[in-house]
């Protein structure tokens, strides 16, 4: 297993429920397990989620109640209702932009609904953690989120309106404003994934 399981160690000692998979398909299937019939789910944005199959997941399933930002055709005064609603969420599925050697969830966001439900709200916070995201410390999770996941997110963000038409608009002032790093405090309420493969940015 490529992580030590002294590094897992640390971070139960900060409070986390840590697991350790080897690639995005046990990812997708442990994360299921997370997934209980009738209960809510709010999203933070994350390409890491997206990618290893759990938004398609969870906005296929029936049986939960998915408060999703991201479906096609809703009004802006709906995004950010869905946002605050997943606030209250019994799960909250996302991602980190840094996890240091000693427990530390480093990110930076935009609006800041992703960090708020990481420190408090949600009963549960699920977070995939690619192993690119492993940094020695917190300055090292600093520069990796402007230089590494800020610059593809801003880059990602500005294509996808291109395409559909509208002018690109997002720059490193608005998309990492609010910056935090976070222990687990709550035992067990933040559960890591930890994947032997890089995911998202």
């Amino acid at each position: 297993m490529f992580i030590m399981q002294k590094f897992i160690e640390s971070l139960e000692s900060c409070g986390y429920q840590v697991h350790s998979v080897e690639d995005k398909n046990e990812a997708l299937k442990l994360s299921k397990t997370f997934i209980k019939k009738d209960m809510s789910v709010g999203l933070g944005g994350s390409t890491s989620v997206d990618e290893i199959g759990l938004l398609e997941y969870l906005q296929n399933s029936s049986d939960i109640n998915l408060y999703n930002q991201y479906e096609n055709g809703i009004s802006m005064e709906e995004n950010l209702n869905r946002r605050r609603q997943g606030m209250l969420s019994d799960l909250y599925v996302t991602s980190t932009n840094a996890l240091t050697k000693d427990g530390k969830l480093v990110n930076a966001d935009g609006s800041g609904n992703r960090v708020a439900a990481m420190i408090f709200g949600p009963k549960r916070v699920l977070i995939i953690v690619g192993k690119n995201k492993i940094v020695e410390t917190l300055e090292d999770g600093y520069a990796r989120l402007m230089n590494v996941a800020a610059v593809k997110n801003i880059e990602r963000m500005n294509a996808k309106s291109i395409k559909f038409g509208k002018k690109p608009s997002k720059n490193i002032e608005n998309i990492a404003n609010k910056f935090t790093y976070i222990k687990a405090d709550e035992k067990n309420r933040i559960i890591l994934i930890l994947v032997n493969e890089d995911l998202g940015f």
